[in-house]
């Protein structure tokens, strides 16, 4: 089963999981502002796995980031979709929430 850091603050992991959830796919939502064990498990992901350098070179945060069974983390659950073969359904407005406004 997947595994889906994500927060709710995030207009991307909200659009990630209603997606997810809309297609039947089976996952777990680790929602890193519920406690500091989450956030700690996300940030050990985040800490060790070179995914997630770029996002740390340009100060975002990684969400959503899809963990599969194989230890693989994806940072892009729309790709993950379209390599899928399902589509992506956007249900609220795309706002950035970086400080720069381009993303999450």
């Amino acid at each position: 089963m997947l595994t889906v850091y994500g927060s709710p603050l995030c207009p991307d992991c909200r659009e990630c999981k209603s997606n997810f959830e809309a297609h039947g796919i089976q996952f777990q939502y680790v929602d890193i502002n519920e406690s500091m064990r989450n956030l700690k498990a996300f940030l050990k992901l985040r800490d060790h796995l070179p995914v997630f350098d770029r996002c740390k070179e340009v100060g975002t945060i990684g969400i959503p980031a899809i963990c599969k069974e194989d230890g693989t983390v994806l940072l892009d659950w729309e790709e993950f979709l379209k390599e899928s073969g399902l589509p992506v359904v956007y249900r609220e407005e795309r706002p950035a929430c970086s400080l720069d406004g381009n993303n999450c």
